[in-house]
This record gives C-alpha cells, structure tokens and sequence, in this order.
C-alpha cells in the first residue's frame, strides 16, 4: 500500500501493532533497572517487560533517605503488584542479591515526586497500549515541561526507553 500526502510525498506515520494489548496486568512482570542522571541526582528507573517489550515505566531518586538504595549490581528484577484488603494498589520491585536472597523494595510509587509518577503514569499508558517505542521516545522528547529539573527527567527516561527501539543504544540521537 503506497501512503502519500497530498504533495505527492511518501509518508511513513502508518503505525502497526504487531501484538496484542493486554487489559489487565499481569500480577508479576520482568523488569529492567536503568539507571540515570538528573542534574546532579542519581535517578533509577523500572521498565516493566511483557513478552520483553516495555509494558510500564517507574521513575525515582536513587537515595538513602527519600527513595530507592540498590546495588549496582542490581540491573533486572520483577515489579509485583499488590493490592491490599481496602483494594488499593502498590507496586513493589523484588530481586535477588548476590547470594540468591529476595530482596523487595515496597512502595514504588511512594518513594516519586508526584508529578514525575503522573508523566510515568501516561507513559506506562500508551506503552501498554501498544505505542511502538520508536514512537513513545518520540512523544517523551516532544513534551514542553516547565523546569529544568523535569527536563532532565526526561532525557533520561528517552534514554531509559531508547534501549528498546530497533536501534538499540544506538537509536537516533535527534529523537
């Protein structure tokens, strides 16, 4: 099929999804840990895998008093939903340490900045829907934020995200 626009210019936005959206998340998934700069902060991200694609994304400081301490070495695990007897939700990240042993971090979403896990929340949301990466990083460096601090941010959730594009680490760096 020969998608042109009306200056007789070949277009390439057609999108095809080549798997299936599934509603209802999984209790458990696979998850890479990529860890990135902001500013001068050390930031760590979750990118939950279904069927190794990224399915959600969870953001937030690498600190010892107000978010997330993990050792380096740490660099796959498993986010676990949870949902408590009121039918709230949590989202916990469990993995093993060097001599085998669970270790969970409980709480992710309790250790953001709201307004960092609201801009996770939307992407997590047109990645499960299945938005091709490509497009997910495109739409991730297109948002206008108001500071410097969210800018940075960002960057670093492209980052986190462009290891998934068919490029790999290598991926366009003007996306």
């Amino acid at each position: 099929m020969n998608n042109q626009s009306n200056t007789g210019e070949s277009r390439s936005d057609q999108v095809v999804i080549t798997h299936a959206v599934t509603e209802v998340r999984p209790k458990e998934l696979q998850c890479d840990v990529v860890r990135f700069q902001n500013n001068k902060e050390k930031w760590v991200a979750f990118v939950g895998l279904l069927d190794g694609r990224p399915y959600e994304i969870f953001t937030g400081l690498q600190d010892d008093e107000e978010g997330i301490v993990l050792p380096k070495t740490v660099t796959q695990g498993k986010i676990i939903k949870q949902i408590d007897e009121n039918g709230q939700k949590r989202y916990d990240f469990q993995f093993e340490n060097k001599r085998g042993y669970k270790t969970t971090v409980e709480g992710l979403s309790e250790k953001f900045n709201p307004e960092y896990w609201n801009y996770a929340k939307l992407i997590s949301g047109v990645l499960r829907y299945g938005m091709p990466i490509e497009r997910v990083v495109q739409l991730v460096a297109s948002l206008e934020l108001s500071d410097e601090s969210i800018n940075t941010w960002k960057t670093g959730v492209e980052r986190a995200l462009k290891k998934y594009t068919a490029a790999g680490s290598e991926a366009d760096e003007n996306v």
